[in-house]
């Protein structure tokens, strides 16, 4: 039985080691406190700007990011499942008010947050073209696919493309920059 047949099939598994798996969770638990350990004495010695450029710091977080991946592979080859582990995502507290709560339709299930990204380079020799005008691709494709997601019956509530990180929903002071 092959890797694709075994794990990616839809019978169960029926016994499963997850001592692997274990493993992986406290090498990356590991890195993470030990991440906590260094960004605290160097925000001690530094600004917040410099401590998140810090070498102490960018390299920690490069290895959490192997780690992940690591845990993401041992995960995915023993139960053929694609977590995803990576994501943030704040839930509002319960008597919190947010200016940015948007009615949806009767009977919709709560918006979520979905984000696409992108690694972009301008080629060697591509002297008419601009990183800045990844932008306003982007913002073009936005438009796009709001577009087809609305003809699909879907209800967008907010869309935004944004450069360095995902967009802040609900951020006017973010958005305006």
């Amino acid at each position: 039985m092959s890797h694709e047949d075994a794990t990616h099939g839809p019978a169960p598994l029926g016994a499963v080691d997850p001592e692997p798996m274990h493993r992986a969770v406290d090498a990356l638990a590991a890195a993470l406190h030990e991440y906590v350990g260094t960004a605290v004495g160097v925000r001690a010695e530094f600004g917040a700007a410099e401590a998140d450029e810090d070498p102490r710091v960018l390299a920690l977080e490069n290895r959490i990011g192997h780690l992940n991946a690591s845990l993401f592979d041992v995960l995915h080859d023993a139960l053929g499942m694609h977590p995803d582990l990576t994501s943030s995502v704040w839930e509002p507290e319960e008597d919190e008010e947010h200016e940015h709560v948007h009615e949806l339709p009767e009977g919709a299930e709560p918006a979520e947050a979905f984000y696409l990204g992108f690694v972009v380079a301008v080629p060697p020799g591509g002297a008419d073209m601009t990183i800045d005008g990844v932008i306003d691709l982007l913002d073009e494709a936005g438009e796009q696919a709001t577009n087809r997601l609305a003809e699909g019956g879907y209800e967008v509530v907010e869309w935004a493309a944004s450069r360095g990180g995902a967009p802040a929903f609900g951020d006017d002071d973010e958005d305006d920059e």
